[in-house]
């Protein structure tokens, strides 16, 4: 009778960096320390007249047809969301959650594949611990990346992280955000103790340890009156003459999506093949970079999620360390990753 392993046809796992939702508020960058009286960032509606500017097919590129084209207006609608003309700073906001039991599925239908899984993660947290993801998910704390838009040309960017407990800073910790690579995962000397200290927090989450509750709050200098860059939702159904642009708040407060400070805090993966000119992308089990229209961890090469996932638990290869951490990071991820028929 064969002992070996398959995988799992039911196998997922809970998210283990939990963000919320990140609210938007202005005020002056030199009232930071008195930040909590600020007030919220509001989404408005703006209605322009926009010109004809898209890519012409070879039958529209009489001189004629586009002179007719331009003559009819391009009506829009539009949401925006600004500073106010008195104030010159952005205030972002989030709380993040650190998990532990990372490994251990929320669902699984292969008591045998569950215990061979759980073992080598645990294989691995012995080994290794998680001082390099940590050190990672911290810098990307550390240096903004989930301002997203709102970080490209700001004058000052400072990040305040603070470990709650009883709802009360218990620790804290303040970056100067721009001083901080987002391609390099190595913090500069300056910020070098304060990053491995959020590190050792995060770490200790993620084994279980300890309770882990993170309040992240961003100052950015963008100036007064300047726009900034909420989430936009995604509209399927819309109508012609409906809204072009919709941006995500929450009771009236402009916000970024969970899911969009989720995936900068994740930007992490810098062992796929590529990485020296391409950077940091977020960990996704085919390296997928929808703005790059590619995915950079292809199975033809065995570098995806599920080849070395599956090669590591199944077959015993040890994958070397680099993708050792990225397997890991995806189980941190989350996600369902069973096998599919066929």
């Amino acid at each position: 009778m064969s002992n070996k392993i398959e995988t799992a046809s039911v196998l997922a796992f809970e998210r283990k960096l939990d963000p919320s939702d990140a609210l938007l508020f202005s005020g002056n960058w030199d009232e930071r320390d008195a930040a909590d009286g600020w007030q919220p960032v509001t989404v408005h509606e703006k209605s322009v007249r926009g010109t004809i500017s898209n890519r012409l097919k070879a039958k529209d590129q009489d001189p004629a047809k586009l002179d007719a084209k331009i003559e009819n207006p391009n009506l829009q609608t539009v949401d925006v969301a600004t500073l106010p003309a008195d104030a010159d700073t952005l205030k972002v906001q989030f709380t993040l959650r650190v998990l532990g039991n990372v490994g251990e599925p929320s669902a699984c239908n292969d008591r045998a594949y569950r215990d061979r899984l759980v073992e080598t993660v645990q294989g691995y947290v012995q080994a290794n611990g998680f001082a390099e993801l940590a050190r990672r998910y911290a810098l990307n704390l550390a240096n903004g990346r989930f301002l997203w838009r709102n970080r490209i040309g700001a004058e000052q960017a400072e990040v305040r992280v603070a470990q709650l407990k009883d709802g009360k800073p218990a620790a804290a910790w303040v970056f100067d955000a721009l001083s901080i690579s987002l391609r390099d995962m190595d913090a500069p000397s300056a910020h070098a103790e304060a990053v491995s200290a959020l590190a050792d927090v995060i770490a200790s989450g993620l084994s279980g340890r300890a309770h882990v509750l993170l309040q992240v709050t961003a100052f950015v200098r963008i100036g007064a009156g300047q726009e900034v860059f909420p989430s936009q939702e995604l509209i399927l159904d819309r109508g012609r003459g409906d809204k072009s642009k919709t941006l995500y708040h929450v009771g009236g407060t402009a916000a970024i999506h969970s899911q969009k400070i989720g995936n900068a805090i994740r930007s992490i993966d810098t062992w796929y093949p590529g990485a020296e000119e391409n950077g940091p992308i977020a960990v996704e089990p085919y390296g997928s970079v929808t703005t790059q229209g590619k995915a950079w961890r292809q199975p033809k090469a065995k570098m995806d999620f599920y080849t070395l996932l599956d090669g590591w638990v199944v077959d015993g290869k040890v994958p070397p360390l680099e993708q050792q951490h990225f397997v890991i990071a995806t189980l941190i991820r989350g996600g369902v990753f069973g096998k599919a028929d066929g």
